[in-house]
């Protein structure tokens, strides 16, 4: 059983049994091999991990828990360093992860983005018709035209993806890849050190040696869980955040069965896309659509909350997690493609309850 991202799910579940006792997992230790190599990994932090602030601004307490102390606040999109990951003793969170902020104090993890910053080589060229890039650093800002004295466009943070349709080198010895919008067929322009190229590797697809029709997901909504089996066996696992209830209406992941059948590694959801509803994410990842409404499961750079239903009907997974269950699922996209469809042989999912 492999750990999306920095979600610590086996040591930091809400305590709902079902789901956990049917796969024979215990939520308080987690099974030797690569669940307690990942904890460890995460819990001896190298000195590169960096948080991104998510909110429009978040507190730093004393210890790891919401009634501490409070030493300082930081603001939306500062990016601070994470040397350790702590679970919290609040057994009624569904979500008790802390990051120690340096040696300052201690921030809850729903409102903080895992990032690095790692700059690229630049590529001496593109393949005909445009790729895929990811943004490898915190946040890059997206220009109308190349020059950082050029107004900003949209912000492209962290594990985004992008279509990359040209470069331009200006005079000053300056790079900027040209974005490609999907949504509005707008061009933007951004520096090119800031994007990592994706390779066919990226793209490739994992266990192609399992049969089809022997791999299906579960979503489990009460537990706010995805599982990936092949041959009926778990091989995969997530925390997600499903549709919720909001003021303006109810958008609840929908119960039922379905199929991926329209795939894409980047998208830009705005007006008239359901995960969107009134916000512009431009860039969002690993998407892999089950109905023609627009719910999909994608990468999340938004929040960092997951374990709880949030979301605008779609399934809300850690971008690392999302990138796994697009390269694990049906139908494949192949390398230098947009975008693809097929309604006969996707990869086979169930939510209920």
């Amino acid at each position: 059983m492999k750990l999306a991202g920095l979600s610590l799910w086996l040591g930091a579940m809400a305590p709902h049994r079902s789901l956990l006792d049917r796969l024979g997992l215990d939520a308080h230790r987690p099974q030797p091999d690569e669940t307690s190599e990942a904890l460890l990994r995460l819990q001896t932090l190298d000195p590169g991990q960096q948080g991104r602030v998510l909110d429009t601004h978040i507190p730093v307490m004393d210890a790891p828990r919401f009634d501490a102390n409070k030493v300082n606040t930081y603001w939306r999109d500062r990016v601070l360093p994470i040397t350790d990951v702590i679970v919290s003793e609040d057994l009624s969170s569904h979500n008790r992860i802390w990051y120690r902020i340096g040696s300052e104090g201690y921030a809850h993890s729903g409102a903080i983005q895992p990032v690095r910053t790692e700059m690229n080589e630049v590529a001496a060229g593109l393949p005909e018709g445009g790729t895929h890039a990811m943004v490898t650093v915190p946040y890059t800002d997206g220009r109308w035209t190349h020059g950082f004295n050029q107004p900003v466009a949209y912000r492209f943070y962290y594990e985004t993806t992008y279509w990359v349709t040209g470069i331009t080198r200006a005079s000053n010895d300056e790079v900027w890849y040209h974005i490609q919008d999907d949504k509005w067929d707008f061009t933007f322009f951004a520096p090119a050190q800031h994007f990592r190229l994706l390779t066919a590797e990226d793209l490739s697809p994992i266990s192609p040696q399992v049969p089809d029709v022997m791999k299906r997901i579960e979503v489990h909504l009460r537990d706010q869980v995805m599982v990936a089996y092949e041959w009926d066996e778990p091989v995969y696992m997530s925390r997600v955040a499903t549709g919720a209830q909001f003021s303006n209406g109810d958008f609840s992941t929908p119960r039922g069965h379905y199929s991926i059948f329209h795939k894409r590694p980047s998208r830009h959801m705005a007006a008239g896309n359901l995960a969107a509803n009134s916000y512009d994410l431009p860039g969002v990842p690993w998407n892999s659509y089950i109905t023609e409404e627009g719910i999909a499961f994608h990468g999340t750079y938004w929040h960092n909350n997951f374990g709880h239903p949030r979301s605008h009907g779609c399934i809300n997974l850690p971008s690392q997690a999302a990138r796994w269950l697009f390269r694990w699922s049906l139908p494949n996209v192949p390398m230098g493609e947009q975008f693809k469809w097929d309604h006969l042989s996707g990869t086979k999912v169930d939510i209920i309850e």
